[in-house]
């Protein structure tokens, strides 16, 4: 009898929590919906940029957004697994119902380094963007480079690297990341 007694208390003490973090990213202009599931130790920075994460998603443990000046835009019904990485300096776009898998890294923004007579920070960034459109997973320690549209139902396989926009309902694995079935026809 005591156990459940102890889970409930648990779990309103968790809820409570993540509505504290709700509630102190909106008082620091991030536009996080109150359905939002955000654990405490989820780091925020705007930088100058614009942030918003909507209804019923869920921002779990380590989990990084730096807007860098940028945009990061998380629909609804989306989840961010723990410590996953993810930047806004190009513009980042995540559709609803997306799935990101633990360690995931997203950075909608690249180095220029075509002059070797100057040092890399000194030649600036490509800042093309990323969007993540409706029903995505992500796999765990995947990497989505700068100016790639991941395409609506695509699944990406843990570890791959995908440096060039998908299909549709595309399954995608390896480095780069390579299509190796629709789910259209699987």
């Amino acid at each position: 009898m005591v156990k459940p007694i102890f889970r409930s208390i648990f779990f309103i003490a968790r809820r409570l929590l993540a509505y504290l973090k709700v509630f102190s990213l909106r008082m620091v202009g991030v536009n996080a919906d109150w359905t939002s599931s955000i654990h405490w130790s989820v780091v925020v920075e705007r930088g100058g940029g614009d942030i918003s994460i909507g209804k019923r998603t869920s921002l779990d443990r380590g989990v990084i957004l730096r807007a860098y000046g940028g945009v990061i835009r998380i629909g609804s019904d989306c989840s961010i697994n723990p410590y996953a990485v993810i930047y806004g300096d190009g513009g980042l776009v995540i559709g609803n119902g997306v799935r990101i898998a633990a360690h995931t890294v997203i950075v909608p923004a690249d180095h220029i380094f075509s002059d070797p007579d100057k040092f890399i920070f000194e030649q600036g960034e490509s800042r093309l963007g990323i969007t993540i459109e409706d029903d995505v997973w992500l796999g765990a320690g995947v990497r989505v480079l700068d100016g790639v549209n991941i395409k609506k139902g695509t699944v990406v396989g843990a570890s791959a690297v995908v440096t060039k926009s998908t299909e549709p309902f595309g399954v995608y694995v390896g480095i780069p990341a390579k299509k190796i079935s629709s789910r259209l026809t699987a």
